[in-house]
């Protein structure tokens, strides 16, 4: 069953977030605390732990290893929810997600335009949530934790 591995935010943009295992998601805001958060159609970003492996297996390939430096995790790439089990980039905009008992979330952005480029970029030449990511609104908030369910509605 497709779960949520990473419940992540930052105090500022353009770094990884930090896991912090579970968080109140907020209607028209997103994570409280989170550096993204705001009333926009990019409250909530996704990425799913398939995409951060797919990143771990081109940079193995690289000539020096960037994975030797650093640890890909939950919220290297800025996202506020790491999935394991979606295919979160194939979604369509507009699909809803149910997260745990009483969160939904409405696609509204697959992938992204990457104006600054990231630490991940900075560091290693390359980036996939601007490719593999997608952004959401919270449509029902709630609690969010590590191991919730997330199911395509």
């Amino acid at each position: 069953m497709p779960k949520i591995i990473g419940v992540c935010i930052s105090d500022r943009k353009g770094i990884p977030k930090k896991n912090i295992g579970k968080a109140d998601l907020e209607v028209g805001l997103g994570i409280k605390d989170d550096a993204h958060a705001g009333k926009w159609h990019r409250q909530i970003s996704l990425l799913a732990k398939e995409s951060i492996d797919k990143m771990k297996e081109l940079m193995k390939g690289m000539k020096s290893d960037p994975t030797k430096e650093f640890e890909l995790i939950e919220g290297s790439f800025a996202e506020n929810l790491t999935t394991e089990g979606i295919e979160l980039k194939n979604l369509p905009i507009g699909t809803e997600l149910k997260v745990g008992d009483s969160v939904r979330l409405k696609v509204t952005q697959i992938g992204k335009e990457c104006h600054t480029k990231c630490a991940i970029f900075r560091k290693v030449g390359n980036c996939i949530m601007p490719t593999e990511g997608i952004f959401a609104e919270v449509l029902e908030g709630g609690p969010v934790k590590v191991g919730d369910p997330i199911t395509q509605l």
